[in-house]
């Protein structure tokens, strides 16, 4: 009973289209006056599209993509980043 799950996605995500995700919805929130870092978290933890807002069809945008996708692509460069940091 004290077995691993893997976890697998279907395929990888389109590594060019989340980060055109992420930088126009964070011009969006900043434009808002938003803390962008803050309300993208927000949205990745709860799922609630109401931590981004309309604004340059933001909410609409980050939609297209699955929050799962989002948070593959985010862990994958963050550990790549800090990877070729320790070398």
């Amino acid at each position: 009973m004290d077995k691993t799950m893997k976890f697998q996605f279907p395929e990888d995500p389109n590594k060019q289209e989340v980060k055109d995700v992420l930088l126009k919805v964070f011009d969006a929130l900043e434009d808002k006056g938003y803390t962008p870092i803050n309300q993208v978290v927000g949205y990745l933890l709860s799922g609630d599209p109401a931590y981004i807002p309309r604004h340059q069809d933001a909410r609409t945008i980050i939609r297209k993509i699955e929050r799962d996708e989002i948070i593959e692509e985010l862990v994958t460069f963050y550990i790549q980043h800090h990877k070729e940091g320790t070398k």
